[in-house]
């Protein structure tokens, strides 16, 4: 290579460079600032939806948390209080218009109009399919398609009324992907991926913004609320330990500071942990192929029996190995989020 050749590569690498810089500064001059910005977050009581609501309450915003357990979410509201956020919470089963638009009203009336909608409240059904009934299908739906789309008819009005708003929609990579054993959340989470994606397109006109998470596992303590059914300790056991180690998932904090990081700058889509990176780029690349790794999975997992039909919660499921120290991680983030 000569001089000149050296030259004119330098300079294309310092045009790059300064082209980087640009990019970088230009998203943060027009982040989305969340102080004393009003935030509902549905599901907001424990789990993931605390420890977003931890971040944005040290950010100022004016929090707002739901769920429809009355002694979570008064733990949390006692936690967030007591550290100085500004917040209020209200019983609310978002899988009920009603019930849904009385709380966007007592919102208004309390603390005016909701400025950002994170719908983050989830259920999971663990187990074989032939193990899963119509009823499982129908609170994956009503809780991960019906709850969002009845929170965003109650707010979006008014957000173009004020010219803006933000909207994340909190997914799974199992709303990429369906996973095995998963099947009932994998749907309802599919279903929210089309919803939010298409929003966002019809939205931007609005100036309101939907951002869709699709996290990987993450040790938020909450396999211990999930539904397991057919083989149940077996079940529970082996989603425990997934979902406590280092190598498949992410802690709580890491997940809420990425997703809230693609919310603060509008971005269409966050994944987060590297499995779910990889899941997705492979899903894409051949669906086929992907299918067949699942299926080879699925081989590995346990079989239909056990309770059947019948289910129990992931903490009705223990076993030595669902409390061995392969799932501290998971027990030591139950304890921290509320999940208790």
């Amino acid at each position: 290579m000569n001089k000149q050749q050296k030259k004119k590569l330098w300079w294309l690498a310092a045009g790059a460079g300064a082209l980087v810089a640009l990019r970088a500064l230009n998203r943060k001059l027009t982040a989305y600032d969340f102080r004393n910005k009003v935030v509902l977050i549905t599901g907001g009581a424990r789990g993931l939806g605390l420890v977003m609501a931890r971040q944005l309450a040290a950010e100022g915003a004016r929090l707002v948390l739901c769920s429809r357990n009355e002694q979570q979410l008064e733990n949390a509201r006692r936690e967030l209080a007591e550290k100085g956020a500004d917040v209020l919470v209200v019983t609310c089963d978002v899988t009920d218009r009603a019930q849904v638009e009385a709380m966007v009203a007592t919102i208004r009336d309390s603390f005016g109009p909701v400025d950002v909608l994170i719908n983050n409240a989830g259920v999971i059904h663990a187990g074989p399919v032939g193990e899963m009934t119509e009823q499982d299908f129908d609170e994956s739906i009503k809780t991960h398609f019906w709850g969002p789309l009845y929170t965003i008819l109650s707010v979006v009005d008014s957000m173009k009324e004020r010219g803006g708003g933000r909207i994340l929609n909190v997914s799974s990579i199992g709303g990429k992907i369906s996973v095995p054993h998963l099947v009932p959340y994998s749907a309802g989470k599919f279903a929210l991926v089309g919803l939010s994606e298409g929003l966002r397109a019809e939205l931007h006109k609005f100036n309101i913004t939907v951002t869709t998470a699709t996290p990987g596992l993450m040790r938020t303590g909450s396999p211990r609320h999930a539904f397991v059914k057919g083989q149940h300790k077996k079940e529970y056991a082996l989603f425990k330990i997934m979902d406590s180690s280092p190598f498949t998932s992410m802690s709580a904090e890491a997940t809420a500071e990425k997703i809230l990081d693609a919310l603060r700058h509008g971005d269409a889509e966050v994944i987060t942990t590297l499995p779910a990176k990889i899941g997705a780029f492979l899903h894409d690349f051949s669906p086929e192929l992907m299918a067949d790794i699942f299926a080879l999975v699925n081989g590995m997992l346990p079989g239909e029996g056990g309770i059947g039909k019948s289910r129990a919660k992931g903490y009705e499921s223990e076993s030595p190995l669902s409390m061995s120290p392969l799932t501290k991680k998971t027990e030591e983030a139950a304890q921290k989020n509320n999940e208790l």
